[in-house]
This record gives structure tokens, C-alpha cells and sequence, in this order.
């Protein structure tokens, strides 16, 4: 590979992984809106359910299709198309609060998680092609870093810069009068509006910016029948599988996690030990006395979340120097153990070992994708597009383990998330092997 090639893949990585963190920035900013809109639109909780559904279906519709269009057009018209199809997402919210209509919410909310597939479809395999096979992995996993790196931070932005006036409740917007009540509907609708509008005009400018880049053209020819070869494919699927049973798994954890807390109790000791009481607090910013007892325990989740990027930082550097499909049996067995660690004991060692599983999950997803992907050459972006679509495991796993725990309690629960990570442990044992 000569110097020049070499720097054109330099910088063509540099401007992705400038994007995996603004689109990390921007999806959990998003987030951020949430509560204004559900009390915009006054959502049930089954409808606050359908917004879920929207996010993942856009991956497990889309995906493939997506698949099939960059095959054809390429990874950098790909990224443009993605992005694009964003900033017409954030639009549609503008029309959606303003009738607070939630059939166009809905819309809105699908188009924005179209976009955000495209995406994904597009930049994973891209990273994972700019340079030599054997370094896919590594590269993937630094860029998902910071990809991570803007999930933790928009938090914070979004508090300050969209939260920081008080949503009210249902109850409270109810004892309004009617002219009150609309004259705050509106208020929350311009709200919502402003930030969207932002966004929007953000991910134009940069969708702009990359029709200027100069990004390396890697796709050469595409082979006919390229999803009938693909489905043939014995590694890809394989993969596929530990990529649904990885976002499912990681999905469930997170998900339950405070009422997992809850349920031991853990908020009284939190209260009662001066070392964990002052984290909680520093993480809240408030006295203990003042906050509710899902805030206090709720405030831990955030170690789940930044163990992954933490993780993905230092799995860059592991991916590297180790054969990927080492380092990933070897999280996996981190994963398990801490997991069994947490179903037979009680109280911080339950709480810690768990929330250390964040920093075990964090080369999962980059590890299984690479390996899953090598040696498909021209038809990654459609292995990609499959890939993507088993995304919807966290739409499907979370609710098995609700289900579990309803019947057998959260520890015996965690049983269905052992198999999970088993699997992943298998997939990289068999990758290993592979390479022997």
C-alpha cells in the first residue's frame, strides 16, 4: 500500500470517526426531547411502547434494503444518504408538534431511525475496509469509542440546553385551565420545534461536508445474486446471530437495571454508606432525601453506559495486538462471570458485578461485526445490511426477560442472558479455531 493510499485512508478514517460521535451526539440528544414530547402528545404507555418499536423496526425493515441501495451507489453517496434522510426525520417533528398529531410523531421518529440505519449500514464496513483486514476490528472499536464518547456527553447538553425548565406532569397540565393548558402546549411545541429545527440544519451542514470529502472509492464491482451468496454463508450468519443476542443482551441489562436495584433494596444501602451515598449525589447533583429512590439507585447506570466506551478504547488497542476473536471469547467469559457473580450474591457486589458487564460489552458489537464481514470484499455493505437488521434483538430479548422475571424474579431471570452471552463466547472460540 503506498504512502499516498495510506493518507487518504488516514483522513477518510478521521472524518468518519468524526461521525460515529456526532451521530452518537445527536441520537441521544434526541433523547433528550422525549419527555417534553410525551407530554406534548400525553402518551399512554403503550404508545410510549410503539416509540421502541419505530427505533428498532426502522433497523429490522431497512437494513437490507439500505444493503442493497449502497451496493450500488457507494459508501460515501451511503453516508450523504444517511445523513439526509436524518435532517427529513428532524423536520417531520416540526408538523408533528404543531398538530400533535401522533401518527406524524411516529413518522417522524421511523424516518429519523431510517436515516440513522442508513448510516450504520454504510460507515461500519467502511471503517472496517479503510486498511488491512487483520486491523478491521481494532479500527471499528476505536471509532465506535467515540461514538460512545458522544452517547455520554449529550446527556448533559441535552439537560442543560433542552430540560432545563421543568416538564409537567399530566396531573399537573389537567388542573390548568383551558386557556392555560394550550398557551403551555404551544410553549412545549416551540420547544420541541427549535431544538429539532437545529439538528436538522447540524446534519445538513454536515451531509454538505462530506459531498465536498474526498473519501477512498472501495467498491469496485458488485456480484450478482449478492444476498443469495450471502445467505449461503455460514460465518455471516453465525455472526448475524451473535450480533442479535449481543444488542439484546445489552439492551435487557440496561434496561432493567434500576428496577433490578430496586429490588434489593439497594437504594437504603446506597443511603446508609457515606462512600456510595456521596457518588450518588455527585452523580445527581442533589441531597439524597430530596430525590426519588429510582433517582438514587438510576444514578449508577450511567457505569454501565461509560464501561462500554471505556472499554471500546481500550479494546481498540487489545484488537490490535491480539487476535480479535481472542480478545472477544475472552469478554465474553468476562461477561458471564460477572454475571453469575451478580445472580449469587446480594447487595454492592450484585451492583458493581453487573454494571462492570458495560465494560465486557463493549467490543461485542465492532468484533462480531468485523469478524462476521472478513473476507466478503465486495459484498460487505449487503452483509452489512443483514447484519444491521438483527439489531432488533433489543426489541425482542428485553421483553423475554420482563416476561422471566415477572414468573421467576430477576436473578434466575439472568439465565436467558447467560445463553446470550454463551453464544458469544462460542461464535468467538469458532472464529478462532477458524484462524488456526
Amino acid at each position: 500500500m503506498t504512502t499516498s493510499t495510506n493518507t487518504s485512508y488516514k483522513k477518510a478514517f478521521y472524518f468518519l470517526t468524526s461521525l460515529f460521535f456526532l451521530w452518537g451526539f445527536i441520537t441521544v440528544l434526541v433523547d433528550s426531547l422525549i419527555p417534553r414530547i410525551r407530554e406534548l402528545f400525553t402518551l399512554t404507555y403503550f404508545q410510549a411502547g410503539l416509540v421502541q418499536f419505530a427505533f428498532f423496526g426502522a433497523y429490522f425493515l431497512l437494513s437490507i434494503p439500505a444493503g442493497y441501495i449502497l451496493a450500488r451507489i457507494g459508501y460515501k453517496k451511503g453516508i450523504i444518504l444517511g445523513l439526509s434522510t436524518m435532517a427529513v426525520g428532524c423536520l417531520l417533528f416540526y408538523p408533528a408538534a404543531s398538530y400533535r398529531v401522533f401518527g406524524i410523531f411516529m413518522l417522524a421518529y421511523f424516518v429519523l431511525a431510517g436515516g440513522m440505519t442508513i448510516l450504520q449500514v454504510a460507515a461500519n464496513p467502511y471503517v472496517a475496509v479503510l486498511g488491512p483486514e487483520e486491523g478491521a476490528s481494532s479500527r471499528l472499536n476505536l471509532s465506535q469509542a467515540f461514538n460512545s464518547l458522544g452517547t455520554a456527553i449529550a446527556p448533559a447538553i441535552g439537560a442543560m440546553l433542552i430540560l432545563s425548565d421543568k416538564v409537567k406532569t399530566s396531573g399537573e397540565i389537567a388542573a390548568l385551565s383551558e386557556t392555560a393548558k394550550q398557551e403551555y402546549l404551544v410553549a412545549e411545541a416551540k420547544a420541541v420545534q427549535m431544538p429539532f429545527v437545529g439538528i436538522a440544519g447540524f446534519i445538513v451542514v454536515l451531509a454538505v461536508v462530506f459531498v465536498f470529502v474526498k473519501l477512498p472509492k472501495l467498491l469496485e464491482k458488485v456480484p450478482d445474486g449478492g444476498y443469495r451468496t450471502l445467505l449461503k454463508s455460514r460465518p455471516l450468519l453465525m455472526g448475524a446471530l451473535g450480533i442479535f443476542v449481543y444488542v439484546g443482551a445489552e439492551v435487557a441489562i440496561g434496561s432493567y437495571l434500576v428496577n433490578y436495584f430496586l429490588d434489593m433494596n439497594l437504594f437504603e444501602a446506597i443511603k446508609n454508606n457515606s462512600f456510595m451515598k456521596s457518588i450518588s449525589e455527585t452523580l445527581l447533583g442533589s441531597n439524597l432525601s430530596e430525590v426519588d429512590n429510582k433517582a438514587i439507585v438510576g444514578a449508577f447506570v450511567t457505569f454501565y453506559w461509560s464501561g462500554a466506551m471505556i472499554g471500546r478504547f481500550i479494546g481498540s488497542y487489545l484488537t490490535n495486538v491480539i487476535a480479535p476473536a481472542k480478545v472477544l471469547t475472552s469478554f465474553a467469559v468476562g461477561a458471564l462471570v460477572l454475571i453469575v457473580i451478580s445472580m449469587s450474591t446480594t447487595g454492592f457486589v450484585a451492583m458493581w458485578s453487573i454494571l462492570a458487564v458495560g465494560l465486557f460489552n463493549s467490543i461485542m458489537f465492532p468484533t462480531i461485526f468485523t469478524l462476521a464481514i472478513d473476507g466478503l470484499e465486495d459484498l460487505k455493505p449487503q452483509a452489512s445490511g443483514i447484519l444491521c437488521t438483527m439489531i432488533v434483538g433489543g426489541a425482542i430479548i428485553p421483553p423475554l426477560y420482563g416476561l422471566l422475571t415477572d414468573h421467576i424474579g430477576f436473578k434466575l431471570a439472568f439465565i436467558l442472558i447467560l445463553l446470550c452471552y454463551g453464544y458469544i463466547m462460542f461464535y468467538g472460540r469458532s472464529k478462532e479455531k477458524m484462524k488456526l
